[in-house]
């Protein structure tokens, strides 16, 4: 297959095919430490219950009593893992999002052979693969993505690998993985994993393909697979950036996209048998597409993406509802565990505006909201006078009859539900300007 444009150094050629050659590595994996580091792994975690309905602070007691049968089981090769739970979460643009729960006991054995395996297979992996990996971010892709930007290469072709976690080929991932691992007992204990089944409405049905959502194991078995992807386009010296199975290559024109994305749809699909949703997939220039939440700017600079603002803005809809009943302070206080969480994502793209506006907004929306609940003109009047406002101001606002939305801009309410007050409640601001020393 001919080579794309482009030349990067090729960071396979150093990499190590079989980095866990020892076919004793159940013994490393069962070693009693590193048993309790994954038990209290998993129990720091929390999560839901699987079909046994165990809940993971109980754990502790139950290894207790059953460690060696269950070492014993591993050490054999006779250990069955349960089926998963299976979970839908819906998705924001549309269907459901299907993850498995495996049991608590499976998770901490699952997390047990990831201590084993991520340090060794990691220094494997493309410098191009940031999902799932120590010190590795999707901030990380963002940027990455971005310089190929200011490189010159501002053609995108967005893959849409679909259903990826459900559709993964039990043989093919099982022949890419046996590739790194001799032990013959984690092979097939790995391969139960894959098999295990699912739990829906208390009826058992098989697994014949995918690795399910929801385990600690599945995000290293999805890198297994797309690090050959990886190799792929490193060979071919394209530019990428890949975050778990979302993936961008950055090219220069139009015509080589439209090359790059068929080529490596049939390499896919010949190589690993995964089928590229090709109404989700398009050539296209990078400010069209997202990326990780973000998007780009004509002038190459990081904002967020509309559907993330779309999904943001009804999510603070949903807090700020003004038919709620809560106080004001129990509504910031929910809206400032959301805000920190996501500025701390989103607060890494560089259109500052977007998240003023966004404040702006969300200011106004509180002011609605204690407009709506102090329902009455007396009480509306005696919440502006407490907060200082003058008395003729205040009475002329709690006897007007404009809108909420109107009002949340009004001078009275503008003086008394300030910025500076909302964040004397708690409430955090998405902006913040950097302080000059």
């Amino acid at each position: 297959m001919a080579r794309a444009e482009g030349t990067v150094p090729l960071a396979a050629d150093s990499r190590t095919e079989s980095p866990t050659s020892s076919d004793r590595l159940m013994e490393s994996i069962c070693d009693p430490d590193n048993l309790s580091v994954a038990t209290a792994k998993v129990i720091a975690n929390g999560g839901a219950p699987g079909v046994d309905g165990m809940r993971v602070t109980q754990l502790e007691k139950y290894f207790e009593r059953h460690r060696d049968r269950i070492v014993g089981e591993l050490l054999t090769g006779t250990y069955r893992p349960q089926p998963v739970k299976r979970v839908e979460i819906p998705k924001p643009d549309g269907g459901v999002r299907k993850l498995g729960i495996p049991t608590a006991v499976d998770r901490v054995i699952q997390q047990a052979i990831l201590q084993v395996l991520s340090p060794q297979w990691d220094a494997t992996f493309s410098e191009n693969s940031f999902g799932f990996r120590p010190g590795r971010s999707a901030h990380q892709a963002v940027a990455q993505a971005q310089q190929y930007l200011e490189e010159g290469y501002t053609w995108v072709v967005d893959m849409d690998l679909e259903k990826f976690f459900d559709r993964v080929n039990h043989d093919v991932l099982m022949s890419r993985v046996a590739r790194r691992v001799e032990d013959k007992r984690l092979l097939k204990l790995i391969r139960a994993f894959l098999n295990s089944g699912v739990m829906i409405d208390g009826l058992a049905e098989a697994t014949p393909e995918g690795t399910p959502q929801g385990g600690p194991l599945s995000p290293l078995l999805s890198n297994v697979l797309l690090d050959e992807l990886d190799r792929e386009l490193e060979s071919r010296g394209l530019r990428f950036a890949r975050y778990a199975d979302d993936g961008n290559i950055y090219v220069k024109s139009k015509r080589a996209g439209e090359r790059v994305l068929q080529s490596v749809t049939n390499w896919l699909a010949k190589q690993l048998r995964l089928k590229v949703n090709q109404s989700k997939s398009a050539v296209d220039r990078p400010w069209n597409r997202k990326f990780l939440g973000f998007t780009f700017t004509v002038q190459r600079k990081r904002s967020i993406a509309p559907a993330s603002r779309a999904k943001f803005k009804k999510r603070i809809r949903q807090l700020t509802k003004r038919n709620r009943g809560s106080s004001l302070q129990r509504v910031v206080s929910e809206l400032r565990s959301y805000l920190l969480g996501w500025r701390g994502y989103f607060g890494f793209c560089q259109t500052p505006s977007v998240l003023r506006d966004f404040d702006s907004w969300i200011h106004r929306r509180l002011r609605c909201y204690a407009w709506k609940q102090w329902k009455t003109g007396q009480r509306r009047f005696a919440e502006l006078r407490r907060l200082g406002s003058g008395k003729d101001l205040a009475a002329q606002t709690a006897g007007s009859r404009q809108g909420f939305w109107h009002l949340s801009r009004s001078p009275a309410l503008n003086m008394t539900l300030s910025r500076a007050y909302l964040v004397e409640l708690g409430l955090p601001l998405l902006h913040q300007p950097e302080v000059k020393v």
